[in-house]
């Protein structure tokens, strides 16, 4: 088995785990055979030019559907077997693996069947398990059932073919692209045969329906192929019949659908005169990955089920850049549906707030200790513990608010901090941290203590560690706690001081919430009015600042120091995050991914209402510099901070860094393995070489 391609490949979808699937509506006419014999083809020939791996077309859509008792006539199931020969002749030259809905008749009993073809192959036959006999469907007058055809054969053209509901189809040299078949009804039934069938190692289950369309069934399409695709962690493609079906007493609406893992990644237009042709990239990579991080999935398949057929083909893919058909967030952890985009922002910001509430309540109450910068992530922090004192009926000077400058304190971020705190109404004080900070740096004989210019890590740490030194000696005094400001990103990429520093608290707000999210839940705050309008003018301001640890000082020319240009961009680091901590993709395919969501400014999905001027693109040669940063701090010298963080919320399905939840990891680990295969992986010259 060819696992992979090489590293020149990279651009090529197939090189990354990903298989092209289509679902097609091509016209049909009543009982046409030769018509709809030539409308498949048609198709097939169209799903090629695209690049399709699987084709999925609807159910009987060799016959058509509705033609009722003519499904009996002889010279019917004639035309109809010289038909699937004739498609699996023009198929010989073309890529994609068709799934064909026809009847077949075997031993006395006519089945509604899947039939498979590949290359100028017919691979197998599914015959149809349930078959629905109420309302307006008959189907028991003319089919038989397949749920106990298993282990047979069929004679199509000149040889036999496996026939039965016990089959799955395997590419040889495509990993994970393993597909398979049921038609209509089997989906709507208690437990569909594709459950077992993903349980066996199907990575792709397809459906061929003639589903008629009433009021409402495509929102219940959606929410059987959205549910089956996440509770059996596979992606699941359905293509219903469309116009051309008779109409006399039902109507079509060729609906074409694609989920993975609960996601949709495409969908057809309904009621089309024209032939549809829905395409999306499906990651089997990543449903692999998510099969194996979820024991329940393992689990599931411990019972006695039914043993399976694997029917292994040479699919011949490609292996060249053809694109990626695929919607790819930017900001993986940002909320994307305007639909719920107030509910995903709600439940947010309140598992915060009630993650904090909780603590307070059960630490006694007393004081809430902050330390206020003027930055996101204390901004971020501060309103979530005005929400708690809100909730509780408490005066918000509750909160005990410190803003400490040191050496590089700006005024713009230090005059944030006291607009946020006033507008607020919590009890604000300043503690100037340099007096301290140069008796410490004297004491241990630092240069910068004789006048030299000397801006290292000790002399940055003195002042974040004197900052969190006094947070916590100052909620001695008052009875209170300290509340911790650090983020996920942070957490991630270890930027944070260490003990007695920004890394430690009484209880973490933000350890669940990247940079990313925590930008849009502030702008989220400010569109729905969580606050005053004054706080919300203050927090509007917070949002346009430069990103800055404050902690080296700059000549009156120079820039303010900026966290992104020494660690790289956030919003970059945060999309490396999600799919290597949740999915545990390779590099190469987190920078595939990661190209494709940010080199055009015009395509991908941008979160809802992002400004313009927050838009930025990157190409492959920044995205490989700052993923090597990532995986040398998150893999190699940062976990050692996170196995001793404070307690926090988790708040995205994302995942969390804590070591009691989401992510366990040795401290001393090295990142070598991950940087290895980012190397080896991207097309040369890509990344300089290590100095």
């Amino acid at each position: 088995m060819n696992d992979r391609p090489e590293a020149g490949d990279f651009h090529a979808l197939h090189r990354h785990g990903f298989a092209r699937i289509g679902t097609s509506t091509p016209r049909v006419r009543p009982g046409d055979v030769t018509f709809n014999r030539d409308a498949v083809v048609s198709e097939a020939r169209r799903a090629h030019e695209a690049h399709v791996d699987l084709l999925v077309y609807p159910e009987l859509c060799v016959s058509s559907y509705a033609i009722d008792d003519l499904h009996l006539q002889t010279a019917m199931q004639e035309a109809v077997r010289d038909a699937l020969d004739h498609i699996a002749a023009e198929s010989r030259d073309l890529t994609p693996a068709l799934l064909v809905g026809a009847p077949l008749a075997q031993a006395g009993r006519l089945y509604n069947c899947a039939v498979v073809i590949s290359r100028g192959e017919i691979l197998g036959v599914v015959p149809k398990s349930y078959l629905p006999n109420y309302r307006e469907y008959y189907e028991k007058r003319w089919f038989a059932h397949g749920r106990e055809v298993t282990g047979r054969t069929m004679r199509l053209g000149e040889g036999e073919v496996p026939f039965g509901v016990d089959l799955i189809f395997e590419a040889r040299d495509l990993p994970g692209f393993v597909f398979h078949a049921e038609i209509c009804e089997d989906y709507w039934a208690t437990i569909p045969p594709s459950s077992e069938a993903a349980l066996a190692g199907a990575t792709i289950l397809a459906n061929l329906s003639a589903s008629n369309i009433v009021i409402g069934k495509s929102d219940e399409r959606h929410l059987l192929c959205r549910s089956q695709s996440a509770r059996a962690m596979a992606a699941y493609a359905y293509s219903a019949a469309g116009p051309g079906e008779s109409t006399t007493d039902l109507a079509w609406d060729g609906q074409g659908a694609i989920y993975e893992l609960g996601d949709l990644m495409a969908e057809s237009e309904r009621f089309s005169l024209e032939p549809e042709l829905c395409l999306a990239d499906i990651d089997l990579q990543r449903i692999e990955s998510e099969r194996m991080r979820t024991g329940t999935f393992a689990d599931s398949g411990e019972q006695p089920r039914r043993t399976y057929r694997r029917v292994g083909f040479e699919h011949r893919p490609h292996r060249r850049d053809v694109g990626l058909i695929r919607p790819i967030r930017r900001f993986p952890y940002v909320p994307n549906r305007r639909s719920h985009l107030d509910q995903d922002c709600y439940e947010a910001f309140n598992i915060q707030v009630e993650g904090l509430r909780r603590r307070f309540e059960a630490t006694g109450g007393g004081r809430m200790v902050i330390g206020v910068s003027g930055g996101l992530d204390s901004t971020h922090a501060l309103i979530v513990a005005a929400k708690v004192c809100d909730q509780l009926g408490l005066p918000r000077s509750t909160i005990m608010g410190y803003t400490m400058p040191g050496f590089a304190t700006g005024d713009e971020t230090k005059a944030n901090a006291w607009k946020l705190m006033r507008a607020l109404g919590i009890e604000g004080d300043e503690i100037d941290i340099r007096p301290a900070a140069r008796q410490m740096l004297g004491d241990m004989n630092h240069p910068f203590s004789g006048g030299e210019p000397v801006y290292d890590v000790t002399f940055e740490n003195v002042q974040a560690g004197l900052r969190t030194d006094y947070l916590f000696r100052l909620a001695n005094q008052h009875r209170g706690f300290v509340i911790g400001t650090g983020d996920l990103s942070e957490l991630a990429l270890g930027w944070c001081t260490y003990g007695v520093g920004d890394q430690m608290s009484h209880y973490a707000v933000n350890p669940g919430i990247p940079k990313t999210l925590i930008q849009y839940l502030v702008r989220w705050t400010i569109q729905t009015d969580q606050f005053d309008p004054a706080t919300n003018a203050v927090l509007d301001a917070i949002l346009a600042t430069k990103i800055s640890p404050e902690l080296v000082p700059q000549g009156e020319e120079e820039e303010l120091q900026s966290t992104e240009d020494l660690i790289g961009p956030y919003e970059l680091h945060d999309f490396f995050l999600f799919h290597i901590m949740r999915y545990g993709l390779p590099p190469s395919k987190v920078a595939f991914l990661a190209l494709h969501a940010w080199r055009d400014l015009e395509a991908g999905l941008w979160p809802i209402d992002f400004p313009d001027a927050g838009k930025r693109r990157y190409d492959l040669a920044d995205i490989a510099r700052w993923l090597d940063v990532f995986l040398a701090r998150f893999f190699g010298f940062s976990q050692f901070k996170r196995s001793a963080m404070p307690n926090g919320p988790k708040v995205s399905p994302g995942g969390a860094l804590s070591p009691r939840g989401d992510w366990r990891a040795p401290s001393d680990g090295s990142a070598e393995v991950w940087r290895a295969e980012l190397r080896r992986s991207l097309p040369q010259g890509t990344m300089p070489e290590r100095g």
